[in-house]
């Protein structure tokens, strides 16, 4: 409290304001509450009162009540630190990092020793990515007093902050310095066990070696190799900089030191290699390098399986053989998730097809003993443990013939029930079953087979997973979360669903939220797809706890690797994903504001049975909603987690608000922002970002969006009709853009499409280079329907033509189906394109009908 505001108190008062502090920091909010209303009834202009009051209040979840009360402190008090750093404290709980600042500043012009504003004031600095403003408040937070009255700069945490801050501000030299500058100031060597102490001097050695200066960071580092605690990056660190010197000798001992201990470790070799100059094409050498560990550790992978990359001809069928005869005799159930990497190379994914055809057949020559393995100490593996060596060939090759590589699924569905015959009750035989039956298009038939494999093993949260995923790529939304409630906590709030936001399990959310898309339910998608955004959010958030955490427990090196990870937190693809289907659903409203429904799909309907479905819907909305009253009814503790933390209630299950925006492209750009600036590679975010700022008239925005796309796939088939429809729009605008907005569109567009050029032929033109690929065909189709509609019938019955393209894929003919349906094409139409899949991909169930 400030003197000023203390002068207005009596001594009683003053204590109870400590109180109410007290109370504050205890989460006793309603004793504060009750003390600070004792001092306001006798002083009710006491604005220090007033702002803690107000953080109460805020903390309470009555933010803008607190706001309102803070204000009036201010007014009462424009000279107290409290008010201000109240005031602060206020906008950073609504993250509004910039205005938090602003007040802290203020705050520190009045009380400039406080410890607590400095603090504060730090932490937003470093979570803003503020460096300069973060040096100057550690320094001066380190350089002032802590309230007992000793020395911050006492504190080994003080000067690894401004370290931290420096070295973030790319002042290498200035954090080593500061780094050195507090060693020097201790009395006693820190003990070897000194963890915190170990971290800092590894810490310190990063930034010599961020320096360039390798030489002075391997001296330094060999000062402390016998003493540091983290023993292996001690040893990887002296390893790189001895090759990064090219002291070669000393750089092979210190690789094959670090072999000696995880043999297993790839970039161990990698180093190795390099260390003893030995070049990709030098086999010999390499051969010679990895058999010589393969003999010293025998049971491992890693020296068996990293030659059969650069082995080739007799002697890559050699090696092979005797690898994939050991997996397949051990029964290693990933032998082809390691061996499939191989399968770029055509020649080896021949060989290997034709030995693993050849244990089939009985043709090959095995090996001793079944192994190239001894037995250890004579003991022997209990047949009962592991497959058989024929059934693990079995497996084997169903997988080789599910891969996209060496696809032949009738082959592989012969594999996986050959496999499944000769051990019915193992999982893994019954999930590659499944995959298969998912690369027909059966995703009914793949969701029950994978259904069969969860049941064979009920205890496997790997299985459960799996088999919901299937259900939900099937749009099985309710039976998806009923096997996911398997593994969930009953008691959470909200139920399994509730459980697993909170467990933050974004791939459910995400294939959840891409279900009720494909059914046109589209309120509980955004309402998905908004949750993974949120997600994003909390994380970005919860960082803001680590910048006092890692400096407290020392671990500096973590730290940092942290905030960079954090930096770059939005490029994951899981936020991309939810992104883009979520621009999709926004770019949907705005084109069809009334057509959409909310949680259902009729568009297809005619006005009939639009309103016939319309009605049901309503029917099961009412139904569900009265359904959710009655359990809040039953549970009335539902509101409070297991922590004991009251939860919001989610006042838009349904996603009716967020589906009933009124500004959809607005929304869209929540989304857009983070995505085409953390992932401006993404192709598809481009083409997305193309659709929006079209429809938001911001044409150089989607021209600068369609440039990006053509220079990540020249040749994809939507930039094609991307670019002829920017120059449509230009050509039709009903009023001229202004004159230098215009005069920079053309000259980047001109280059693409010049502007006097006849559209029609330029996409005829496109036609004739593309013919035989379905995906640009259609392409064609849709560009010709935009710019000459009277071709509608003929576009729909060539649309039904590209089904005899050779190499259209199942993908190319759901999109030509879409195709059909966004065109409202005829019922004959349709059927006649169904009838056509339904001939080439008979299990395909998006080309079912009712009858099959």
């Amino acid at each position: 409290m400030s003197q000023q505001q203390q002068a207005q108190l009596s001594s009683k008062e003053r204590s109870l304001f400590s109180q109410i502090v007290k109370h504050y920091e205890q989460k006793q909010y309603k004793k504060g509450l009750k003390c600070a209303e004792q001092i306001l009834r006798k002083s009710p202009k006491h604005g220090d009162t007033q702002a803690m009051k107000a953080l109460i209040i805020n903390a309470q979840g009555n933010t803008d009540e607190a706001f309102l009360l803070c204000k009036e402190a201010l007014k009462n008090a424009m000279k107290s630190h409290v008010c201000w750093h109240v005031y602060g404290l206020l906008w950073r709980c609504i993250k509004n990092y910039e205005e938090a600042i602003k007040a802290y500043k203020f705050a520190l012009k009045l009380e400039p020793d406080s410890q607590q504003i400095l603090r504060d004031l730090a932490l937003l600095q470093i979570q803003m990515r503020d460096y300069q403003g973060y040096i100057q408040s550690r320094r001066a937070i380190l350089q002032s007093k802590s309230p007992s009255g000793q020395k911050n700069s006492n504190f080994r945490l003080n000067w690894t902050a401004l370290a931290v801050a420096q070295h973030l501000a790319g002042d290498l030299y200035d954090a080593e310095r500061t780094l050195t500058t507090f060693e020097e100031t201790l009395r006693s060597t820190p003990p070897k066990t000194d963890i915190e102490h170990s971290e800092a001097l590894l810490y310190k050695n990063t930034i010599i070696a961020e320096t360039g200066e390798t030489d002075r960071a391997l001296e330094h580092l060999e000062a402390l190799f016998k003493s540091n605690l983290d023993r292996t990056a001690v040893m990887e660190m002296r390893a790189q900089y001895l090759l990064q010197l090219d002291r070669r000798e000393e750089a092979e001992k210190a690789y094959r030191a670090l072999l000696d201990r995880n043999a297993e470790y790839r970039a161990y070799y990698d180093g190795l290699r390099k260390a003893m100059k030995i070049s990709d094409s030098d086999t010999e050498s390499l051969k010679t390098l990895y058999d010589e560990y393969a003999k010293k550790n025998p049971r491992g992978d890693t020296a068996k399986r990293v030659p059969l990359e650069f082995l080739q001809g007799e002697e890559f069928r050699e090696a092979a053989d005797q690898y994939l005869q050991q997996m397949l005799h051990k029964g290693v159930p990933s032998t082809f998730a390691n061996i499939k990497a191989l399968y770029s190379d055509p020649a080896k994914r021949e060989t290997i097809q034709s030995l693993v055809e050849s244990y089939l057949a009985n043709s090959h020559t095995p090996l001793a003993n079944g192994s190239v393995e001894k037995q250890v100490n004579g003991e022997k593996e209990s047949e009962t443990k592991k497959p058989s060596f024929d059934v693990s060939v079995l497996y084997f090759l169903a997988q080789h013939y599910n891969y996209h590589l060496s696809r032949d699924l009738a082959r592989a569905m012969e594999m996986a029930d050959k496999a499944i015959e000769a051990q019915p009750e193992e999982v893994n035989y019954h999930m590659t079953k499944a995959r298969v039956w998912k690369h027909y298009g059966n995703l009914q038939k793949a969701s029950e087979t994978m259904e069969k494999a969860r049941s064979l093993d009920e205890r496997d949260r790997y299985i459960n997973t799996k088999a919901a995923k299937y259900q939900l790529r099937n749009d099985e939304n309710e039976a998806a979360i009923t096997n996911m409630g398997k593994f969930t906590r009953k008691e959470a709030v909200g139920g399994p669903l509730g459980d697993l936001i909170d467990m933050q399990c974004m791939w459910y959310v995400t294939e959840d939220g891409e279900a009720y898309l494909r059914q046109g339910k589209l309120g509980l998608a955004l309402k998905r797809f908004m949750t993974i955004y949120d997600i994003f959010e909390i994380w970005q958030e919860d960082h803001f706890d680590f910048h006092t955490f890692s400096l407290r427990k020392g671990q500096i090196r973590a730290y940092i690797d942290m905030l960079k990870w954090e930096d770059h937190l939005r490029e994951h693809p899981y936020f991309s994903r939810a992104a883009i289907s979520a621009i999709k659903i926004y770019i949907r409203l705005f084109d069809s504001p009334k057509s959409n429904a909310l949680n259902g799909e009729q568009k297809d309907l005619d006005a009939k049975e639009r309103k016939k479905a319309q009605k049901k819907e309503r029917k099961a909305q009412e139904k569900q909603l009265q359904a959710e009253a009655e359990k809040k009814d039953a549970k009335k503790t539902a509101g409070v987690a297991a922590d004991g933390e009251t939860k919001k209630e989610d006042t838009d299950p349904q996603g009716t608000k967020l589906v009933q925006t009124a500004e959809p492209l607005e929304d869209a750009m929540k989304f857009l922002t983070p995505l085409l600036e953390y992932s401006p590679k993404n192709l598809e975010a481009q083409q997305v970002g193309f659709e929006v700022f079209l429809r938001r008239k911001t044409y150089l925005l989607a021209l600068r969006c369609l440039l990006a796309a053509r220079s990540i796939d020249p040749s994809h088939p939507l930039n094609h009709e991307q670019s002829i429809r920017l120059r449509h729009k230009l050509k039709s605008l009903p009023e001229p853009l202004p004159p230098k907005v215009s005069e920079v569109i053309e000259s980047e567009l001109s280059c693409l499409i010049p502007h006097d050029a006849d559209l029609l032929k330029l996409n005829s033109d496109f036609l004739a280079e593309n013919s035989e690929s379905a995906a640009h065909v259609q392409a064609f189709l849709r560009t010709r329907q935009l710019l000459d509609p009277k071709t509608a019938d003929e576009n729909q019955k060539d649309t039904i033509r590209t089904m005899a393209l050779p190499s259209i894929s199942l993908e190319d003919a759901v999109r030509g189906l879409e195709l059909l349906k966004d065109w409202k094409a005829p019922s004959r139409y349709r059927d006649d394109y169904i009838a056509a899949a339904h001939e080439r991909w008979p299990e395909a169930t998006a080309f079912m009908t009712k009858n099959d």
